[in-house]
């Protein structure tokens, strides 16, 4: 006499037999190797300052008793030229003045202020500006001053950008 073995259907009307073999089957898998992947917010990317990944001036003891500001953090000309874009896209575009109430800058007013909180000398600027200057002429953009370029009623936040990320990358294939 042959003994017949009955084994549960593996799908049955509401399918459940067929889920449970998936999810055992799925579980009798090794896990899978995590990929490390960079953390991106569920919201977005998080605010950084416009001068994120460079020092901030530090005033020394000899600082302090003088009474005088702390030494330039020293930044190369395609360094400030970048970090004037971020000024610019932290705290606003102008035209036609240095700054406003607001707290906008025009692009000279940008440079200002980079050099006022500490990033670069007057030399560095002034590099700075030349490249600007080669880039204008280069691109057929004849002008007496990238100020004049600036507060052009066709120029616009994004051309002062363009130009700033041109500037830098020439000063840095140049070594400035």
């Amino acid at each position: 006499m042959k003994t017949i073995i009955r084994l549960p259907p593996l799908v049955t009307v509401d399918g459940s037999g067929l889920v449970a073999e998936i999810e055992s089957y799925l579980a009798s898998l090794p896990a899978p190797a995590r990929i490390p992947v960079p953390y991106v917010p569920v919201l977005g990317s998080t605010l950084q300052p416009w001068n994120a990944g460079y020092l901030v001036p530090r005033l020394t003891l000899l600082d302090r008793i003088t009474h005088r500001p702390a030494r330039p953090v020293p930044v190369s000309a395609a360094g400030h030229l970048r970090l004037t874009s971020r000024y610019i896209d932290a705290f606003g575009w102008l035209q036609g003045a240095m700054w406003d109430s607001f707290g906008r800058v025009c692009l000279l007013g940008a440079q200002a202020a980079v050099l006022a909180h500490g990033y670069g000398t007057p030399g560095t600027v002034t590099t700075a500006r030349v490249q600007m200057m080669e880039i204008l002429h280069a691109t057929g953009r004849p002008v007496r001053s990238p100020d004049e370029y600036n507060d052009r009623p066709t120029t616009r936040q994004a051309d002062i950008h363009q130009l700033l990320d041109r500037a830098a990358a020439r000063a840095q294939r140049l070594g400035l």
